[in-house]
């Protein structure tokens, strides 16, 4: 008999099986994939995921997926920056005004023209975010009048009871912004100076209103919205308690806007209502995590019009 003597490598390669030996072949794998992808489990799964709703909560969640709401904690950097944009809009309105008056006193020698008084805080009115660092951008109008959603209007559950789109711009153009400046501007003839203590509380209430715009608008903070739009009704009867004093006319005028705005107030109110997180009802402050403040003069927000 003859025996059959094989050296060390020759018995490895006899005894390791091939890297192919359990593979099956390359067209099988491909018809399995193809079969599992058009599978009906598949399918349902490809389904289920494109269909599932994106709450508020979670589009406003930081990119870890982490619940801002469940431990919910102030947001002190947030209060610091609407604390240095207030700062920064009262000192440039101020700083207009005493050019201003400086330029009707000593270089033209007059009093203010009534007309170009109206047209100034006519234009106060509409544009005083210009004069605030932070992005304040309004609802879009024609986007309102349309009744589309923008930022601040139809982009969150908004009460049954929510007054028509049209009626925003006209308020606020035709009826608010005419009755703001007509007052100031009976401020104005009666002390004969810009920048006097009625003007910069009705400043105090712009300024109060365009910080509150970023808040509701841009960062979509519902619980901090609520405290906002509060201080913006106080600042406006603030406002005209001061209008009052010089020219009890111009105090009850800038008081009937407080009509309008009590009324915004119950409208965000109840806003919040309707927009709670999955832990109830939204914390009434600024809470870390759920938006990022930033000033929009040294960013590349785009804000849009009133």
């Amino acid at each position: 008999m003859v025996k059959l003597h094989y050296g060390p490598l020759a018995a490895a390669f006899l005894v390791a099986p091939s890297a192919h030996a359990f593979a099956p072949p390359s067209s099988t794998v491909v018809v399995n994939q193809k079969q599992q992808e058009n599978s009906p489990l598949s399918l349902y799964k490809k389904q289920e995921c494109s269909t599932i709703p994106t709450t508020t909560t979670s589009l406003r969640s930081s990119s870890s997926n982490i619940n801002p709401y469940t431990s919910p904690e102030l947001d002190t950097s947030a209060l610091l920056k609407y604390a240095t944009a207030a700062i920064t809009e009262l000192t440039l309105f101020a700083a207009t005004f005493q050019l201003l008056d400086l330029a009707f006193t000593n270089v033209l020698d007059t009093s203010v023209p009534f007309p170009f008084a109206f047209l100034l805080f006519y234009g106060c009115s509409l544009k005083s975010r210009v004069f605030n660092p932070l992005n304040n951008q309004r609802p879009d109008r024609s986007k309102a009048v349309d009744g589309e959603g923008s930022s601040g209007f139809k982009d969150r559950v908004m009460p049954s009871w929510t007054p028509p789109g049209v009626t925003f711009p006209i308020m606020w153009l035709l009826i608010i912004g005419p009755i703001r400046a007509y007052s100031a501007s009976l401020i104005v003839s009666s002390t004969g100076s810009f920048l006097c203590l009625p003007i910069m509380a009705f400043m105090l209430h712009l300024t109060i209103g365009d910080i509150w715009n970023t808040i509701n608008n841009t960062e979509k903070r519902y619980g901090a919205a609520v405290i906002g739009v509060l201080c913006v009704v106080l600042s406006a009867a603030n406002a005209a308690n001061q209008y009052y004093a010089v020219d009890p006319f111009a105090g009850k005028l800038l008081g009937g806007t407080l009509i309008w705005l009590c009324t915004a107030a119950a409208l965000i109110t109840d806003t919040w209502r309707l927009n709670p997180s999955e832990e109830g009802l939204v914390p009434l402050y600024p809470v870390v995590g759920e938006a990022e403040t930033s000033f929009m003069w040294f960013g590349n927000n785009d804000a849009e019009d009133e």
